[in-house]
């Protein structure tokens, strides 16, 4: 399992009316949290779409526990079960300053050929980069 912390503050535009986060917004922050966390292995959307390869959200399943609210530092932890296949899993939490949840989300993207638009398996880049994470060591 692999796991990553990255901390937000909801910017003025980013609530509603009731000065609660709006809703649309966390599906933002969970991708610019999964995009830092991937960019720590050297993963990026920039590297991969030059490689022809994309990777296109097909499942985004989010639950709303309580508000964030404006300027609350709100910590968005991004965890990877498993290595990924042709699917890439992704689940979320984001809590508050008192480690309230906040909203917990899961997502899965799927590799694709640019060219053709058709799945394909995971790219070595991906696997080599995550791999020392997910194999198990060798005593």
């Amino acid at each position: 399992m692999l796991k990553d912390t990255f901390v937000i503050r909801p910017r003025y535009d980013e609530v509603d009316q009731m000065g609660y986060v709006y809703h649309a917004n966390y599906v933002a922050y969970c991708h610019q949290a999964r995009t830092e966390l991937l960019r720590k292995f050297g993963i990026n959307d920039k590297n991969l779409e030059a490689s022809g390869i994309m990777m296109p959200v097909i499942g985004m399943n989010l639950k709303y526990h309580r508000p964030g609210h404006y300027d609350e530092p709100l910590t968005i932890t991004t965890i990877i079960h498993e290595m990924p296949a042709v699917r890439f899993n992704f689940t979320f939490e984001i809590r508050n300053e008192r480690n309230e949840l906040v909203c917990s989300a899961e997502s899965t993207v799927v590799f694709v050929d640019a060219n053709t638009r058709k799945p394909m398996k995971a790219p070595e880049m991906v696997i080599n980069a995550l791999a020392p994470v997910f194999e198990p060591a060798i005593l």
